[in-house]
Order: structure tokens, then C-alpha cells, then sequence
């Protein structure tokens, strides 16, 4: 964390395909350099239904699943960058292959990751978990040679923490499926107080939303399912 909080950020170039600003750069501190993703508030497009600030969300993602102890989202600070104030995410060296539709049958062994991402994105409120915002880290060795497992990472966060129910995501494997002790356990610490870092991102009714959905996921035990077949975000990879 605090090479990306106190780096110095130089730009590589905008990342294609993103309906906002976002930049490839190279956070460098202490000699070390290192790729990461950021998200300027200037480069937002204006939206009906999100205050601006959208990159606020990013970073109050971030905390929520590390606060939930689920470590899905790959490390977010808020901190100006070239071109003001913005998120600044760990750039996540994945196989761009693969999404969530290709992995979610042949690799079982990913599975407790996507239930983690689906526990978050319910207490979060995404309206926007794609398929492609699942990236895959494969197997690879550590510099001491042990083989390290595969990893699933969440990333693109802007559209979550809505006051009012908009969960839209392609993982709905899940629904009905029973949510562990464990994880709601921490839930459930969320019911009476949401942790300061995490509130002071966002307004007072999207913070009670959040006790509202973690009372919901505490009470019910379960992953919800989708009955209308319509909460899907578009596109879906």
C-alpha cells in the first residue's frame, strides 16, 4: 500500500474499451516500479443514477473486502494522480483469456473465490459484475520456488454501493447455496456499524443500505437467486 500511496505516477497511455478515463501507469517508489490502474474523478462521465466520485467506490470496495476478509479486490488508494484526484488500483498481471464464463465449469478449484466475489458484490451492490471483470492469475512459482495457486481478482467497482437494490452480476451459480458461518460471522459485525473508512466514501443512505443488506444476508443465510433471469449487466463479458 504505500508504494501505491506514495509512488510517483508517471501515465503509459488510456486503456481501451472503458466508457471512463483510465490509465495504465507505472507507481514507482523506493527504485521499485510497478503497473497499476487509475481512474481520475475529471475522466468520469456523468451519470443519472451515481453521484460523481466514482472512484471513491473503488477504493471503498477495496476496504470492504478486506474488512470481510475476503481479499477479492487487488490493493485501491485514493490519491491524487496527474490529472487530480483518483483511484489508483495494483495492476493485476492476469490471462486475459479467460473470464468468469470460461472458468466457472472447468475450474472447480476457483470456486470459494467466486462465492467470496458473490458475498461482496451482495453487500456492496454491484451493478456491473461482467464476466470480464473476473481476472485469472494461473499457477505460477514463488521466488523460492514453491508453486503458488491459481487466483481469481474482481476488479471495476465504480457502479457499487447504490442506496437503492441494483445488483446486477453474471454469477448467480451460487444462488441458494448456503453462505459459511465463517463469512457471515463477519457479515454480521456490518449490521451495526460499517467501518469509518469505508462510510466517509459514501453518503449516510448508502452506508444504512449496506447494514440493510448485511442484516438481509445474516437473516436469510443464503446467496439470493435471481427468479426474473434479468439481473445480468450488459454487456455481459
Amino acid at each position: 500500500m504505500t508504494h501505491l500511496l506514495f509512488g510517483e505516477i508517471e501515465v503509459e497511455g488510456r486503456m481501451p474499451y472503458s466508457s471512463n478515463a483510465t490509465f495504465l501507469v507505472h507507481v514507482t517508489h523506493d527504485g521499485k516500479s510497478h503497473p497499476a490502474i487509475y481512474k481520475p474523478m475529471r475522466g468520469e462521465r456523468p451519470l443519472w443514477d451515481f453521484e460523481p466520485g466514482l472512484h471513491r467506490r473503488e477504493v471503498a470496495t477495496y476496504r470492504m473486502s478486506e474488512a470481510l476478509g475476503l481479499h477479492v479486490v487487488p490493493p485501491t488508494v485514493l490519491r491524487n494522480g496527474p490529472v487530480g484526484e483518483g483511484s489508483v488500483q495494483w495492476f493485476v498481471a492476469g490471462d486475459f483469456t479467460e473470464h468468469y464464463f470460461t472458468m466457472m465449469e472447468s475450474r472447480v478449484d476457483l470456486h470459494d473465490r467466486f462465492r467470496a466475489l458473490a458475498l461482496l458484490d451482495i453487500i456492496c451492490n454491484n451493478t456491473d459484475r461482467k464476466s470480464g471483470h473476473c481476472i485469472l492469475v494461473p499457477e505460477r512459482s514463488a521466488k523460492d520456488g514453491t508453486l503458488l495457486p491459481a487466483e481469481v481478482w474482481g476488479i471495476d467497482h465504480g457502479l457499487c454501493f447504490a442506496a437503492e437494490y441494483k445488483l446486477r452480476t453474471v454469477i448467480w451459480e451460487f444462488g441458494d447455496e448456503p453462505i459459511s458461518d465463517q463469512l457471515l460471522d463477519r457479515v454480521n459485525r456490518l449490521v451495526d456499524r460499517v467501518p469509518l473508512d469505508i462510510a466517509a466514501l459514501l453518503s449516510d443512505d448508502e452506508v444504512e443500505a449496506i447494514q440493510g443488506r448485511a442484516a438481509w444476508s445474516v437473516k436469510h443465510r443464503r446467496f439470493p437467486t435471481d427468479p426474473t433471469g434479468r439481473r445480468y449487466p450488459w454487456p455481459l463479458v
